[in-house]
């Protein structure tokens, strides 16, 4: 779990904190968080890609719930034995001992 968050957590943070730093143009004096920068590589790829700038945010957001669904679902396909037997634990009602009582809710 630990190279889940160090490779796909650590990247993600890390774009969509400077994408909304710099949408809102909160750049603590550095011209990486500023407007302008944001502005100019979002018009950079607009124009690579030849589609409106303004477009290419909710693209990356959409890629970027897909391949949190992809990974999430191999991750979770790996470890489907463990998740199995969590999930009956949890489900199946406490095996009370003979003669005790359980506590009250």
């Amino acid at each position: 779990m630990r190279y889940i968050l160090i490779f796909w957590g650590l990247p993600m943070g890390f774009f969509w904190g400077w994408y909304f730093l710099s949408y809102n143009d909160i750049n603590f004096g550095l011209l990486f968080f500023s407007r302008v920068l944001h502005d100019f590589a979002f018009g950079f790829y607009g124009e690579l890609l030849g589609v409106d700038p303004s477009a290419i945010g909710p693209m990356v957001a959409r890629a970027c719930a897909v391949d949190t669904l992809l990974i999430f679902s191999i991750f979770g396909f790996r470890r489907r034995r463990e998740i199995l037997e969590w999930w009956r634990a949890r489900v199946r009602p406490a095996v009370s001992e003979p003669g005790r009582v359980p506590p009250a809710e």
